[in-house]
């Protein structure tokens, strides 16, 4: 099944280009249909501060909102105004809602969400919209690093394998961008004490990505430091993949320590896009 909508989700203008960029190597290569959005949200008053905000404060805080969303549709309408993928605008209010309950609300009728790097300088409220949407929408999201204008997303992926459901539905997500003749590099990180049925199963994975017509590496390297989230990057390197695609967070809190733990390492250091599945 091939990606045929995305939503290009766009929530500050220094990283605007870099999502929209790569919305559009993929609405190209799948011929597909781009959502553009931006979420207004409303001025939040945290309860048990004693505070009274004027209605000056109001008005300068709806115009300053609607300033950033008229400058965010100027960036979406240059990627998309002479292209022959079909695209729309779609500008969404949050009231009692947090932003990201309106971006998953449109997300779970996308084929693949794209969002914008926390980057390593990001701010906290970036940090944990993204871990919001990557939670709850139960949609692929690619999170694109600053700066991002390849011509190329998706040909050759590295997958970071550990036998998860997580994993599993990262490596079969990846599926949907991969093309026939692509390259998957599957990764597998794990301690000395993994046992010989974990081979393979990483083996049938490998053959299962060989009969879609994907050529397919299979490589796996001890756990060390600094982890796994260094791992993937340095493989990806030296693989010349144009994509990471892992597994984010866990069910169990133990699970969670771990690959939660790579998963916000990712969002913060990856060079390349990267799509987390949960």
């Amino acid at each position: 099944m091939a990606i045929k909508t995305i939503l290009a989700c766009l929530s500050a203008d220094t990283d605007a280009d870099a999502v929209m960029s790569a919305a559009g190597v993929l609405a190209r290569r799948h011929d597909a249909h781009v959502i553009g959005i931006h979420v207004l949200e409303a001025l939040r008053i945290y309860p048990g501060i004693a505070m009274h905000i004027t209605d000056s404060v109001h008005v300068s805080f709806q115009k300053a909102q609607i300033k950033q969303a008229d400058e965010l549709k100027e960036v979406f309408d240059k990627h998309t105004h002479a292209e022959d993928f079909v695209s729309e605008w779609r500008l969404v209010r949050s009231q009692a809602d947090l932003a990201a309950t309106r971006i998953v609300e449109s997300g779970r009728c996308a084929d693949v969400i794209l969002m914008a790097s926390a980057g390593e300088d990001a701010d906290g409220g970036h940090v944990r919209l993204t871990e919001a949407v990557i939670r709850e929408a139960g949609r692929p999201v690619v999170v694109v690093p600053a700066g991002f204008d390849a011509d190329a997303l998706g040909r050759s992926v590295l997958i970071g394998w550990n036998g998860t459901h997580e994993a599993a539905r990262a490596a079969h997500d990846s599926l949907t961008i991969l093309q026939d003749g692509d390259m998957a590099h599957i990764l597998r990180v794990n301690d000395n004490n993994t046992p010989s049925d974990d081979d393979t199963i990483s083996n049938d994975l490998a053959a299962a990505f060989a009969r879609h017509g994907i050529e397919t590496t299979l490589t796996t390297k001890v756990w060390e430091s600094p982890g796994v989230a260094a791992a993937l990057n340095r493989e990806a390197f030296e693989k010349g993949a144009d994509m990471i695609a892992v597994g984010a967070f866990g069910h169990s809190r133990a699970y969670d320590l771990v690959i939660g733990a790579a998963t916000r390492e990712l969002l913060r250091t990856a060079k390349l896009p990267v799509l987390f599945s949960r």
